[in-house]
């Protein structure tokens, strides 16, 4: 089995020529915000048919500083912070609790792109939980009201039966509280833009919060 796996990975290509294009990424040209350039990449990541181009890898720690890893949907970007949600209940909830620090990873492979952010991580007020939660689809709302995440579960027919509930109260009553239903975002201090090359002369483009709330900008090794 491992030998077919082995076999499997080195069949894999990165970055096919088919199917990607790596642009150039000239640090010279980049603006001073990386909001700015994430806002610049994203847009150019969705128009290049990348699929579901809002999901982000965070990344958080227990309270032991044991990290671990999960994939979210990003909620928007603005001069506030990168926005995520979940259940103040659930794992990633009571690690940020725990440890209000954490990083997410965008990857973009249709353009061999990768944005790395990592900074303190604050809670939203209420209101703007709920006002997030009940823009999205009703689904989003089943979903947050079936609730108990990371929890337990005993079987999948209680998942079942719980889920159509959630589904049914979501259609019936659409402005429905959620109250354990939390908006994070993460400030960065840190913010990488990775672009990849064709002959592996990667371009990362490293910025740093400064003391002023500015940016000092360097490159790094690939």
């Amino acid at each position: 089995m491992g030998t077919e796996l082995h076999e499997l990975l080195r069949s894999l290509r990165v970055w096919d020529p088919a199917v990607t294009d790596l642009p150039p990424l000239d640090p010279a040209t980049a603006p001073g915000d990386p909001l700015d350039l994430f806002t610049r990449w994203f847009a150019e990541a969705v128009a290049a048919g990348q699929t579901e181009p809002h999901t982000v890898s965070l990344a958080t720690a227990d309270a032991e500083g044991l990290p671990d890893v999960r994939v979210v949907m990003l909620h928007g970007a603005d001069a506030d912070g990168w926005a995520f949600a979940t259940h103040a209940d659930s794992r990633k909830g009571r690690h940020l609790a725990a440890r209000p620090y954490a990083a997410l990873v965008f990857y973009w492979p249709v353009l061999g792109r990768q944005v790395r952010l990592r900074g303190p991580v604050a809670v939203a007020p209420a209101e703007e939980a709920g006002a997030d939660l009940h823009a999205r689809s009703a689904g989003a709302l089943a979903a947050a009201l079936t609730g108990r995440q990371s929890g337990e579960l005993g079987s999948l027919d209680e998942l079942a039966r719980a889920s159509e509930a959630a589904w049914e109260r979501a259609g019936r009553e659409p402005d429905a509280p959620v109250p354990s239903w939390t908006l994070y975002r993460l400030r960065p201090d840190d913010a990488e833009f990775f672009q990849g090359d064709a002959r592996r002369r990667h371009v990362r483009l490293s910025y740093r919060r400064t003391e002023d709330g500015g940016w000092d900008r360097r490159l790094l090794w690939p």
